[in-house]
């Protein structure tokens, strides 16, 4: 089996490469793509030995050629989508944070048979396209976000009547600033944003996080990886993060999927999945440990303004979604360079989202063509 990485110096790419070579050798490493992180791709060649790789910053690629082994191919930068079409692959895990996934998506599609996916930006943005039986033909997409990955093994594993689900809530961290006191949020930092009380992420991810962003965005990609009603989806704040998420259903009875907040678990399960369930060494869950607690309470919209501004759009056409997505991802792109301040992501948001903004969203050419029209009219 060969396997395409797309994110490969990021946190789940790094994971993958780990997990296939201490578990899988029958996966063989095709191409890894990174986007400038270069010297960990050269150390990344060396220890992993891909057949191909790819980085987005074609100035990058002096300074790899003579420090890898001359059988590594490297794909200059107009030529991955000719590779693509050319090199087909069984598996694709594609961990590309932001709405450049997109570059990629039909590509991919067309290329692999199991894509393992962790992009908030593109399910967002292409969903629409997703839920129609021409678009996704004989690709299999298996949701690597814990709480999506939770709700699809759950699914997957279960005969149950959608009609008698009450209520989805997927679980949110609360991020650094759950107990922080709101009138000292306009002065943190992106240290203070980004140092997440769990776990580390790339810094979109945990500021989304310290947001909430990142969970008003999986309430959509929920809405459309499993045709779930947005009435029926809400968040809940479940600071221990064990529990990913909790189906309510109309008897009184709710079901809590539950696993140990380790990414290795969606991703061994991911390649499980693709070899008919192949038994694998899955880290244990300690149920019975010091200070074993759940507790879980709602969000505040004080303390997380941008959770009530999805509310307000959450029903609206799917422009709104996109553009509440691209205004976030720019307005996060401001605080990171000091341009706003935290609590300006929210008013940022809310101010340019009542802008109205249309234009064709029928394939993945003209949604790129919209996200720059949004950015073009917020910048």
């Amino acid at each position: 089996m060969k396997i395409n990485i797309f994110g490969s110096t990021g946190v789940i790419g790094e994971k993958s490469l780990k997990l296939i070579k201490k578990n899988y050798p029958e996966i063989k490493i095709n191409l890894l793509v990174a986007n400038k992180n270069y010297k960990k791709l050269i150390s990344q060649c060396k220890e992993y030995n891909p057949k191909y790789i790819y980085i987005n910053n074609k100035n990058l690629i002096k300074k790899i050629k003579n420090k890898i082994k001359k059988n590594i191919a490297i794909i200059n930068n107009n030529n991955l989508t000719e590779h693509l079409k050319n090199v087909k692959t069984d598996l694709t895990i594609l961990a590309v944070s932001g709405y450049n996934a997109l570059l990629y998506f039909e590509d991919i599609l067309k290329n692999t048979k199991f894509l393992g996916l962790v992009n908030k930006e593109l399910l967002v943005s292409t969903g629409h396209l997703i839920q129609k039986k021409n678009f996704v033909k004989n690709t299999f997409i298996f949701p690597l976000d814990s709480e999506h990955f939770s709700l699809f093994y759950f699914f997957n594993n279960s005969k149950i009547n959608f009609n008698r689900i009450k209520k989805i809530y997927l679980t949110a961290s609360g991020g650094p600033f759950l107990n922080f006191d709101i009138k000292k949020l306009e002065k943190v930092s992106l240290d203070q944003a980004v140092n997440h009380p769990k776990w580390k992420m790339g810094i979109k991810n945990s500021i989304d996080s310290a947001t909430l962003a990142n969970k008003c965005l999986e309430l959509i990609e929920a809405h459309y990886l499993f045709n779930i009603s947005y009435e029926k989806l809400d968040i809940l704040i479940h600071p221990e993060s064990l529990i990913h998420s909790i189906i309510e259903f109309d008897n009184g009875v709710s079901i809590f999927n539950y696993f140990y907040n380790d990414m290795d678990i969606p991703i061994l399960n991911f390649f499980s999945y693709t070899m008919n369930n192949k038994i694998i060494n899955i880290p244990k869950n300690y149920f019975i440990h010091k200070n074993f607690n759940l507790s879980f309470q709602y969000p505040d919209e004080m303390q997380f303004p941008i959770y009530k501004i999805y509310k307000k759009i959450r029903y609206k056409d799917v422009s709104k979604i996109i553009m509440f997505n691209v205004i976030n991802e720019y307005a996060v792109e401001l605080f990171k360079i000091n341009e706003i301040k935290f609590t300006d992501i929210s008013r940022f948001v809310d101010k340019y989202i009542s802008l109205d903004l249309k234009m064709p969203i029928t394939n993945i050419k003209n949604i790129l063509e919209f996200q720059r029209y949004i950015r073009e009219k917020i910048c």
